[in-house]
């Protein structure tokens, strides 16, 4: 920041301390609003900016946390009326026919470790992928709404003031927002995060992918499991279409030696899956997020490396040494 931003009277020393408590959950709001942690973080940065600028102006009307969500709210809403996502790249190898074609070409996971942890514990559901991924399907307005409301729990008064709405266009946005979850189901029963029960089966699932057993694999999903490969749009439903489609990815069907990492994103275990090359060293193949049901695999999400592993701090490439279950 500049000397001739800078708000009279206010250094930038105390303004951070300000702002500092609420960027985790600025952040987790500004990824729930976009899917995109690339979208995110600009969000967040001019979120903070237009604040910096904007404290002259700020006279106390309302907290600091009010004002700072009225703010990333708004950059949120013109970020998703005006933005061009980015092209899908073609699929690097043939696939089975999908069960249908997703929406979201944008969505990424995000480390826990960027997650505001208080939500990660209490709202656990409202960072999971499949919510992320449904906010996007929203229209803009209603995406606002919906998390204002029922995630943060701000006031139906505060929603409205903050969105320059009237209370009875917050009540009719709401009620469409919550028909369509509603619709879309969910709420499933999952084992804690890092319950012996979810350790458990995420240590049997890294067994039965490194081995390439698909048959072991798919005994862990659920009957109605999907697997999601964003950017690319092709979804899988059910174990015989999830089983056809590891079948073919060139991992499994070359035999290739495979080892994993894990880490955790959206509040559930992920890894970072890599095959062994030709020269011993293991190139990264993608990131895959998991979700449990009362169960079993209720979901499994793949996204490709490059733009994730930084972000994970995942090395995009393994020794010829390999690396274990950490």
């Amino acid at each position: 920041m500049t000397e001739s931003s800078m708000a009279p009277g206010l250094d930038e020393q105390t303004f951070r301390e300000l702002t500092e408590p609420y960027r985790a959950e600025l952040r987790t709001h500004c990824y729930r609003m976009l899917g995109s942690m690339y979208d995110a973080e600009d969000a967040l940065q001019e979120t903070l900016l237009a604040a910096w600028r904007g404290m002259a102006e700020f006279q106390r009307r309302s907290s600091m946390r009010t004002w700072l969500y009225r703010i990333a709210t708004n950059r949120c809403l013109n970020v998703r009326r005006s933005a061009l996502r980015r092209p899908v790249a073609p699929l690097p190898f043939d696939a089975p026919e999908p069960t249908r074609h997703g929406e979201v070409s944008w969505l990424q996971p995000c480390p826990d470790a960027l997650l505001d942890p208080q939500q990660v514990l209490t709202a656990r559901a409202s960072v999971e992928l499949a919510f992320i991924a449904l906010l996007q399907q929203l229209p803009p307005r209603q995406a606002a709404v919906l998390v204002l409301r029922d995630v943060l729990e701000f006031s139906a008064a505060e929603v409205a003031d903050l969105l320059g709405l009237t209370p009875v266009a917050v009540k009719a946005a709401l009620q469409r927002a919550r028909e369509r979850l509603s619709r879309h189901g969910g709420g499933r029963p999952e084992p804690k995060p890092g319950s012996p029960a979810e350790r458990g089966l995420s240590e049997r699932f890294a067994r039965a992918f490194e081995a390439a057993d698909v048959g072991a694999v798919v005994e862990l999903l659920t009957d109605d499991a999907w697997l999601t490969m964003p950017p690319w749009p092709h979804e899988y439903h059910g174990r015989a279409a999830i089983g056809e489609f590891l079948r073919g990815i060139p991992a499994f069907r070359d035999r290739a030696e495979i080892r994993l990492q894990s880490v955790r994103a959206n509040a559930h275990p992920a890894f970072g899956c890599y095959s062994r090359r030709a020269d011993g060293s293991f190139r990264a193949t993608g990131l895959l997020v998991t979700t449990y049901g009362p169960d079993g695999i209720s979901a499994l999400a793949h996204f490709p490396p490059a733009e994730n592993f930084p972000r994970f701090g995942l090395p995009l490439a393994l020794p010829p040494s390999g690396a274990t279950i950490s």
